[in-house]
């Protein structure tokens, strides 16, 4: 309901603007018409053009009526303090200024219509040209105008300051307008016979006004963009230095990020390069991953061409044991663009994250690169190129990662990888395969599905039908005591895990994915069957699923930093380019906050979702627990997420203990939306980084 009320201001105010612009124009040249009937009929359509803008300024007043009564004031308070004002109060000054003045009007025309052969009495063209009778309609336009004004750039976070500059362009357009028709007041109420201006000089004088107007928008226009084109090279630890609402009174120089304790003491620079994995001992595992561009065939027999590691599509699965020392080697062969190796989801340190620009450079065309880890976490978790990200993924530059217990169970489980994405051309596969794959799996045996959704910008959609089934992880962290499920669906954000458990019963079990039947995987005890029916089903919600359990903090802690991240749409430049701008507190990167944080920081972080578009945000190197969603605290099993998807019009409250020293990408995991810009940064106080990105650099993260 959030969404559709947004589209509907952001349309209607559309809508406003052409039709009190329609009426501003009518207003103005009711002067020059030349006959008494002319006049007369005119004034009365120009009274119908007084109260049909109502409609549009009903269904905006009623949008933001609705979100005042509904939801908290970040959602509206710029509404209702700002666009509201400017839709009602100019239509209530025509309806209680330039009505009666048209009606007045009217009424003489109509008189003078009775008597035979009238002509036009200078009265009524004096009160054509009363200010008092057309300002009121050039000031609605205008504040319809400014109204968009603040729907395509939301004034967000609300600061009056930043609000005061349109409103004082509205302010003064009026007045400019007001002038202009005061002088034109003055000179025809000096008239014995009014003289209408000819329609060329009428036309000059608007082509005038328009070359002023164009121009002053070509300035703005060009100003604009040419301020917004990033620089050849940027520290990744740019932008606005938030502290969480503690008070700081460090030295806070470019690079020094308040490294300075907050009692003032110094504190000695680490570099994220430092802040490495185990750099002696025997791995216990050891993999290579080869970047390499090759056309690989799906099951169906179609080829994609694409960027692969090791030459397959995903890249190769790696799993290993919890404690193990993991010593991967990356190659890159043959990608111009470079590659990297991020562990999506596992929390390693810093300097093996794999973000080129932030905890290394990227590995370029014949270059290779050694990341040193050990694997403490249990859980499904997936790699991925982090340079160039968006066209790097989807071109297959991604594989799974598991992270199995220490010690095995004694009953044998069948472990399913379900890792889906939609390739170039339209084609979606899971893993390799783009038709339906089945699977003979004997009755009485446990599965384990692990959903891992790699598309950009779809949260995917999964149906088991079959049997009943149990949620036993999300995003790598299981869960306490998980309830059971039947006809109900998965919703996993883009970059997000799921994995479903249940025993194998003697009937065939489906599992659908975004509701195509003509692929997934069809698990049956022989391998054959038909594809079943797909019931109604309901959105697994894990806010109240499962049994609560002890954890290190709760929503009642004592927290040490606590932010606000307000996620919006706004239409502005980036790197020269219009466009509608995914944003984090009304910026884009470089200029998004820096969260700044010490180890051992308790961290509250309240995310609210002011866009009309989902956004799965994914903080490197750290997994929150998520204490409410939209004010209704997490009651079932503790839940962990490292990519949360915000829904428009949702706020989480999320906490992390800061126990991970770095410099961490905080970013949305839509991947177009990052690479425009929607990125930020959690950085601890005393840790620099030596790596920069920007077009004069070959690291290009997202």
């Amino acid at each position: 309901m959030y969404s559709i009320s947004v589209q509907i201001i952001l349309f209607v105010c559309l809508l406003f603007v052409i039709f009190t612009w329609i009426g501003s124009v009518k207003a103005s040249r009711l002067l020059y018409n030349q006959s008494l009937e002319r006049m007369h009929r005119k004034a009365s359509k120009l009274l119908f053009w007084s109260w049909f803008p109502a409609i549009p300024a009903a269904a905006i007043i009623g949008a933001i009526v609705w979100m005042q009564q509904s939801m908290d004031p970040v959602f509206w308070q710029d509404r209702v303090f700002i666009q509201a004002p400017l839709v009602v109060l100019p239509i209530l000054t025509i309806w209680f200024v330039s009505v009666p003045k048209l009606i007045k009007l009217r009424s003489l025309t109509k008189q003078s219509l009775a008597e035979p052969g009238a002509a036009i009495e200078p009265t009524i063209y004096h009160r054509a040209a009363s200010p008092g009778l057309i300002i009121p309609f050039q000031m609605t336009a205008l504040g319809a105008l400014t109204a968009l004004y603040f729907s395509l750039v939301p004034p967000v976070p609300f600061r009056w300051l930043e609000i005061s500059i349109p409103l004082a362009a509205f302010v003064l357009a009026t007045v400019g307008l007001w002038w202009r028709h005061q002088i034109r007041f003055k000179q025809v109420s000096k008239m014995e016979i009014y003289a209408i201006p000819t329609f060329w000089k009428r036309a000059l004088t608007m082509v005038g006004v328009m070359a002023v107007v164009a121009g002053s928008v070509y300035y703005l226009f060009t100003l604009a963009m040419n301020n917004s084109q990033l620089p050849a090279e940027i520290d990744m630890a740019s932008g606005t230095h938030d502290y969480g609402g503690q008070a700081v009174t460090a030295n806070r120089s470019p690079h020094n990020h308040g490294i300075e304790g907050m009692n003032g003491s110094s504190a000695k620079m680490v570099s994220v390069a430092d802040l490495t994995g185990p750099r002696e001992g025997t791995p216990d595992r050891h993999f290579t991953l080869t970047a390499q561009k090759k056309t690989v065939t799906l099951s169906s027999g179609k080829t994609v061409d694409a960027w692969t590691y090791n030459g397959q599509i995903p890249g190769p699965e790696l799993r290993m044991k919890k404690g193990e020392l993991i010593e991967v080697t990356l190659i890159n062969e043959d990608i111009e663009h470079g590659v990297t190796a991020h562990w999506h989801g596992l929390d390693v340190p810093n300097a093996e994250d794999g973000v080129a620009g932030a905890t290394q450079n990227a590995v370029m065309a014949g270059e290779i690169y050694t990341y040193r880890f050990r694997a403490e976490q249990v859980g499904t978790f997936w790699y991925h190129s982090h340079q160039d990200s968006q066209e790097a993924v989807s071109m297959g530059l991604f594989g799974a990662l598991i992270v199995e217990p220490k010690v095995e169970t004694l009953q044998q489980v069948k472990d399913i990888t379900v890792m889906t994405h939609r390739w170039k051309g339209n084609t979606f596969a899971i893993g390799a395969s783009d038709q339906l794959e089945r699977m003979t799996i004997a009755p009485g045996t446990p599965v384990r599905m692990r959903l891992i959704n790699t598309d950009d910008w779809v949260q995917q959609k999964y149906t088991l039908v079959g049997t009943h089934f149990e949620v036993a992880a999300i995003d790598g962290t299981e869960l306490n005591k998980p309830g059971v499920l039947t006809n109900t669906h998965l919703v996993v954000a883009t970059g997000g895990r799921n994995d479903i458990t249940f025993i194998m019963p003697e009937r065939p079990v489906y599992l659908n994915v975004g509701g195509n039947r003509s692929s997934g995987i069809l698990m049956s005890p022989d391998g054959k069957g038909e594809i079943p029916e797909l019931p109604q089903t309901v959105a697994f919600d894990p806010l109240q699923y499962g049994d609560p359990t002890a954890t290190p903090f709760d929503a009642n802690s004592r927290f040490d930093r606590n932010f606000t991240l307000i996620l919006d749409n706004k239409l502005g430049f980036y790197n020269r380019n219009l466009d509608f701008l995914y944003t984090l507190n009304g910026e884009v990167f470089p200029n998004t906050p820096m969260l700044m944080v010490k180890e051992g920081d308790l961290v509250k972080t309240t995310i609210v979702n002011r866009g009309n578009v989902d956004h799965p945000m994914h903080l490197h190197g750290h997994h929150v627990l998520v204490l409410s969603r939209n004010g209704k605290p997490s009651t079932g099993s503790p839940w962990w997420s490292d990519t949360l998807a915000v829904l428009p019009g949702e706020t989480y409250e999320v906490a992390f203990v800061a126990n991970n020293p770095g410099l961490w990408m905080d970013h949305c995991h839509n991947l177009v939306h990052a690479a425009a810009g929607m990125t930020m940064h959690l950085m601890y106080e005393g840790v620099m980084t030596p790596f920069s990105v920007g077009s004069g650099t070959i690291n290009h993260p997202e």
